[in-house]
């Protein structure tokens, strides 16, 4: 076995001298005792050199996403992609506080009536709009027929008694009648037209208006005991206190009918601690001032409504040691319903800047802000600097020129 194993050694090495000394040899004798690289040798020695090449054009970073994106109104109407113009403004420092919605003081009204009546018809519900001067109930009344019954005489009264003065006047006038008659003709006009006064005083105490007094001569005898009651306002009945039938201004007191609000603006009433005013002190709020805009919003309400401060006490509360402030706020479409609770956030510091953006329209791609400005093929990519910002807009530093149109809402769309 050993002699075996060394003659194979000893041919072995014949072989690579006798190809060493021979150049003519053949290449695949100098393939067999590994003089020269085999196919198989080159080929992984090549793909061993494109190796390194591979790995970088694999390992290099995707090309960046283009600058422009376009899109037609069309699409931008079907995103909802909504835009704003860029353009100076006031950043605003502002405190958060709670307040609750409450009608507005001064469009309230109460109707009452202190006039013994039954109420014969009821034309107004809870809930139902009214316009002003528009018929709310209808009462008869014996001390309403007495009244307008006394004024109708005191009116022929009076035109009578007119005439015969101007008659006796003319006669003085003319020296046919002496001075005592003409004398005591006046005197008897002048107490005619007194008593004439009177009565029209109480009918208009009792409710009455002046087309309703200046037209009872040509009413029906069976309407003198009626009364209408009107609104004062334009509003909404909130209460109604009386029912068909019910007996009024029993022992000349007065009896509430109906309460109309006008909901077209409303009071936000909002308590401010010192926690959240550090410098509130008894004799004044030097943080806040009536005029100051305030935002009011609320959970259930998506859209927020901007208002002014209208009142602020000058006084503190003695127990929670905070202040009664209100603010004011347009109501047209009357989702901002008496009673809900709500959030104000209230300017306590402006700064004017020259150039803001809704904080919306910002976004960030590849750890650098960008706004997507409007093009006529749709919209372009900048990067933006920003500097100051509160709750709602953010200052542009860099990056954007007044007038430019930007995107501020779904803008990850883009």
């Amino acid at each position: 076995m050993i002699g075996r194993l060394a003659l194979i050694i000893v041919a072995v090495a014949a072989g690579v001298s006798v190809a060493t000394f021979v150049p003519g040899l053949s290449q695949s004798f100098r393939y067999a005792v590994g003089l020269a690289s085999g196919p198989g040798v080159a080929q992984l020695q090549g793909t061993a050199a494109s190796a390194p090449e591979l790995r970088t054009r694999h390992t290099e970073p995707d090309e960046e996403k283009p600058a422009l994106v376009k899109l037609t109104q069309d699409q931008i109407t079907a995103a909802h992609i909504d835009l704003t113009t860029v353009r100076g403004a006031t950043l605003a420092r502002r405190i958060t506080v709670p307040g609750t919605v409450v009608p507005h003081a001064d469009r309230i009204a109460r109707v009452s009536v202190r006039l013994s009546a039954i109420v014969s018809e009821l034309r107004k519900k809870i809930g139902d709009p009214v316009a002003k001067d528009e018929i709310l109930a209808i009462l008869e009344s014996r001390e309403v027929a007495d009244a307008k019954s006394e004024y109708l005489a005191a009116r022929l009264t009076d035109e009578l008694q007119q005439d015969l003065f101007q008659r006796d006047k003319m006669l003085w006038d003319k020296r046919v009648s002496n001075e005592q008659q003409f004398l005591r003709s006046r005197n008897a006009a002048a107490q005619t037209r007194m008593r004439l006064d009177i009565a029209r005083q109480k009918l208009l105490a009792l409710g009455l208006a002046q087309t309703e007094i200046a037209a009872l001569p040509e009413e029906p005898e069976g309407s003198l005991r009626r009364q209408a009651i009107r609104s004062p306002i334009a509003g909404r009945v909130v209460e109604r206190k009386v029912d068909l039938g019910t007996a009024v201004g029993r022992d000349n007191l007065e009896t509430e009918l109906f309460v109309i609000v006008d909901l077209d603006r409303v009071w936000v009433e909002l308590a401010i601690s010192p926690a959240d005013l550090p410098a509130i002190s008894p004799a004044d709020l030097p943080a806040i001032k009536e005029g100051q805009p305030v935002s009011i919003s609320a959970r259930t309400i998506t859209e927020k409504v901007d208002g002014k401060i209208v009142f602020i006490s000058p006084l503190l509360d003695k127990e929670t040691r905070s202040a009664h402030v209100i603010a004011e706020i347009a109501n047209g479409d009357g989702v901002w319903r008496p009673g809900s609770f709500v959030t104000a956030a209230i300017a306590v510091e402006e700064q004017a800047v020259p150039l803001v953006i809704p904080t919306s329209a910002v976004q960030t791609i590849d750890n650098e802000k960008v706004v997507f400005v409007r093009t006529p093929e749709g919209f372009e990519r900048h990067p933006v600097g920003l500097g100051r910002n509160d709750d709602r807009l953010v200052e542009v530093v860099t990056g954007l020129r007044s007038g430019e149109v930007i995107a501020v809402t779904n803008t990850f769309s883009l």
